[in-house]
């Protein structure tokens, strides 16, 4: 099949994209690779870091592969790249709302007892979260390919000559369950990220009303770095609930491969998607200084690690 002119240019401009995300995902895990390995140890932002490093990489590819696959040859089955692909996604927003968690516990000011036990266990919990997250998404892939497995057989029962009203119905089913199970799987670590993030804005907000209610010299530096904070959390905020309401729409309403429609909205996904990693490379001190980012960049390490309870 030949893509029109319209279809050409959304197909280059994701094509783009993707090489941009792949890059920037290899950055970040050869640098924090780089820094484990020379001084044996990360900080639990690293840790998620080089985790979603990982795993954006392989969404990525296996979208690529899906797509492009699917447009050019669309009679062959490829339900194992769409599985590392479900895969990797749960596992994105697990780890995305990890380290919301890992922001409101450490940057946030508030004193309850929950907050104190959780900043001084952090860093030995981060690991065996890392690990629950992983176990959580391997129980999505496995009923991803039993589903697959399901469909692929009733479709083949359905070229068989007879009448296909019964399994023409179990197959629709199968679809608005896979459908609503998806989401499920989905908004539960979009909920922790959402209240981790909300409640880390409020605590940012009203640690920054009460400093200008000083009038000390070093007030004004002090409200700066809370409100590089703020817009950063804002952004975070903002980029994970578009990203969010976009796999549910996409989830509810399939844009078939061939429209140029489709890939329209893979480019708007995938920008989202690039100008987050960029703003969460900017965000780890150590990518920032293994980088070489120049000092008139985002302050915000600096940020992190000058606000205090």
């Amino acid at each position: 099949m030949i893509p029109n002119k319209r279809t050409v240019f959304f197909m280059i401009i994701y094509l783009l994209e993707s090489l941009t995300i792949i890059v920037q995902s290899s950055l970040i895990v050869a640098v924090l690779s780089r820094e484990w390995v020379q001084v044996k140890r990360l900080s639990p932002v690293d840790m998620i870091l080089i985790s979603l490093g990982v795993c954006r990489f392989c969404l990525q590819w296996s979208s690529v592969l899906y797509n492009f696959c699917s447009y050019f040859n669309p009679d062959n089955e490829l339900w194992y790249i769409g599985v590392i692909w479900e895969f990797t996604n749960t596992l994105i927003f697990w780890l995305t709302s990890l380290l919301a968690i890992v922001y409101c516990v450490k940057v946030s000011s508030f004193t309850y007892a929950i907050f104190l036990w959780l900043r001084w266990r952090i860093l030995r919990l981060i690991p065996r979260l890392l690990l629950g997250s992983l176990m959580i998404s391997c129980v999505t892939i496995i009923a991803s390919a039993i589903r697959h497995h399901l469909k692929s057989q009733l479709t083949s029962m359905m070229q068989l000559p007879g009448n296909n009203t019964e399994t023409e119905t179990l197959k629709t089913f199968l679809e608005k369950y896979y459908a609503s199970q998806h989401l499920a799987m989905l908004f539960i670590p979009f909920l922790l990220f959402l209240t981790a993030t909300i409640l880390l804005i409020a605590s940012l907000s009203q640690h920054l009303r009460q400093i200008r209610h000083h009038n000390a010299g070093h007030s004004k530096s002090s409200m700066k770095v809370h409100a590089t904070a703020l817009k950063f959390f804002a952004f975070f905020l903002i980029y994970f609930t578009s990203y969010f309401l976009t796999i549910i729409i996409s989830t509810k309403y399939i844009l078939g491969y061939k429209s140029s429609w489709f890939w329209a909205w893979e480019t708007i996904i995938y920008a989202t998607v690039s100008i987050h990693l960029t703003s969460l490379m900017l965000s780890s001190s150590t990518l920032k200084k293994g980088l070489k980012v120049s000092c008139n960049g985002p302050k915000l390490p600096e940020t992190l690690g000058t606000i205090r309870p």
